[in-house]
């Protein structure tokens, strides 16, 4: 099936860790047919990611930044503007569980950690990619939300999810406010996965525990991620624009 990415540039933040969504949705693009897929990410692995899209026989540069700052940010674009002169699909998936400080307990430096990360990133990335995509009147933003902004038993109702809820407000705002400028913006609001925002080794005994409480009882994939955030960038999703599509096995029924 054609998703009609043929000549499209894409960028995806947070695509370093080889066990995470953003290194997923990356060679997802490429396989489906993006010209080009820059990857971004503070660690050094986001080069073995940019890798393997080019061992897909697709464009790719690696740059590492901190999406969290305005300056790396800045320069983040101007690379791949240099390199493909343009940015089609904006892919915003950095983020993690910055604290684990109970809200109640927290100081404001442990919100700022979480707001930083995960809210503000995105907000920052947005407005840098966003004159680029006016100048052509198309683009499509896809940022990664999350559950825990539902799921309130899994004991994440901390700066983390509060954060993600900005998120999913954000998306709104900017799917209204750019809708006449012909750009989309949607959301993914995963479900608990194996990724490393679950810390330590023992990922897969946590998601086991956590799917005795999901309805189709297993946790969610790198995979299961990727395909919905494709989707939304793809032309299939031409008319859908401001959607949270909660990926969670039935754990958020919105």
């Amino acid at each position: 099936m054609d998703l009609g990415f043929k000549d499209k540039v894409a960028l995806v933040t947070g695509a370093g860790s080889q066990i995470g969504f953003g290194r997923q949705i990356a060679l997802l693009l490429a396989r489906e047919g993006c010209d080009a897929v820059a990857v971004t990410d503070i660690i050094d692995d986001v080069k073995l990611t940019a890798d393997e899209i080019k061992k897909l026989g697709k464009k790719s540069i690696a740059v590492k930044a901190d999406v969290t700052n305005a300056e790396d940010v800045s320069a983040l674009i101007k690379k791949v503007i240099d390199e493909y002169k343009k940015i089609d699909i904006l892919c915003n998936v950095a983020g993690g569980i910055a604290s684990r400080v109970p809200y109640d307990k927290a100081k404001p430096e442990d919100w700022d950690k979480d707001i930083h990360l995960n809210l503000f990133s995105i907000m920052l990335m947005c407005q840098a990619v966003l004159p680029y995509m006016r100048e052509k009147k198309s683009g499509v933003i896809v940022n990664i939300g999350s559950g825990s902004t539902r799921m309130y038993s899994h004991g994440t109702g901390n700066a983390y999810a509060i954060a993600k809820a900005g998120v999913d407000a954000f998306t709104k705002q900017l799917a209204f406010n750019e809708a006449k400028n012909g750009i989309r913006c949607n959301c993914v609001a995963p479900g608990p996965a194996p990724t490393n925002f679950i810390p330590g080794p023992d990922k897969k005994s946590i998601i086991d525990m956590l799917a005795k409480t999901i309805p189709l009882g297993r946790g969610a994939t790198q995979t299961d991620i990727a395909n919905a955030t494709v989707f939304f960038a793809s032309e299939m999703a031409g008319y859908i624009t401001g959607a949270v599509l909660h990926v969670s096995g039935g754990s958020v029924l919105d």
